[in-house]
């Protein structure tokens, strides 16, 4: 299985999306600072997540919420309902 995420970091309250195939191992690597998009914003909580078959499909979700009108409306509200500045 393959997943879409989206974390919120604790120091700056923003968010941030990614993709993987193990949830608990990324969220650590991100919290252990192995992540450089993300080591100076640390510690994080996982605030969602999305499950697909294959990494093109949840690639491709991604780029939707992140490069698209439509997905960034879901971001938004996804965000915002953890408390996250979009």
């Amino acid at each position: 299985m393959f997943y879409v995420y989206i974390l919120k970091s604790i120091k700056d309250q923003n968010g941030y999306i990614g993709t993987t195939d193990n949830l608990e191992n990324r969220l650590m690597r991100h919290n252990k600072g192995e992540v450089k998009s993300t080591k100076y914003r640390r510690p994080f909580i996982l605030i969602y997540n999305e499950e697909f078959d294959t990494l093109s499909e949840a690639r491709k979700r991604e780029w939707f919420l992140k490069c698209t009108p439509q997905g960034g409306k879901i971001k938004r509200k996804i965000l915002g309902m953890a408390g996250v500045a979009a």
